[in-house]
């Protein structure tokens, strides 16, 4: 069943689209799109947002582990390091303390139609460039992985800026 699913690209953005949407749903009609809720909570005078988050953390760990116990997943560690945590932590922190908002609540806020969070989300998007530009990577739309632009010859894969990526050259071409 999941490997029917992998190979039909048209499915896969379908239900992305459908998660996304009811995320944001719930998102929304828990209150946590609201710039006062989120700056409540960074001036820990309303709880909402880390409620929500763990009823999240705990639905997520419930189901990851059901998938593990099932076979249809599995954990694989990714090597970081304190210094990548430490900058990505304080450039994430300040934004989050001048917006009011942290990304997955900033993108409910857009589909709510809150101004302020419109602005953030063009900072996002800049902010991704500019990370994924000194790595001399391109996104690819058909394959969501980062590609090297200048891909070397010899290499099979390669990994570009902690995300899987494949030469466009030993890449199958689009279904």
């Amino acid at each position: 069943m999941l490997a029917a699913l992998r190979s039909n690209k048209r499915v896969q953005l379908a239900a992305g689209l459908a998660i996304g949407v009811g995320f944001g749903f719930l998102l929304q009609r828990g209150g946590v799109t609201r710039y006062e809720v989120v700056i409540g909570q960074l001036l820990l005078q309303d709880f909402t947002v880390v409620k929500i988050m763990l009823t999240a953390i705990v639905t997520g760990m419930i189901g990851v582990h059901a998938l593990c116990s099932a076979g249809w997943a599995t954990l694989s560690k990714k090597s970081g390091s304190v210094g990548s945590t430490v900058v990505g932590g304080l450039i994430f922190g300040v934004g989050f303390a001048v917006l009011g908002y942290c990304p997955g609540t900033m993108i409910g806020a857009v589909g709510q139609g809150s101004l302020d969070a419109l602005f953030g989300m063009a900072g996002m998007l800049v902010g991704t460039a500019a990370y994924a530009a000194p790595l001399g990577c391109a996104p690819s739309s058909a394959t969501r992985t980062c590609v090297p632009v200048k891909p070397t010859p010899t290499a099979r894969s390669t990994v570009c800026g902690g995300w899987p990526s494949t030469p466009r050259a030993a890449r199958a071409p689009p279904s």
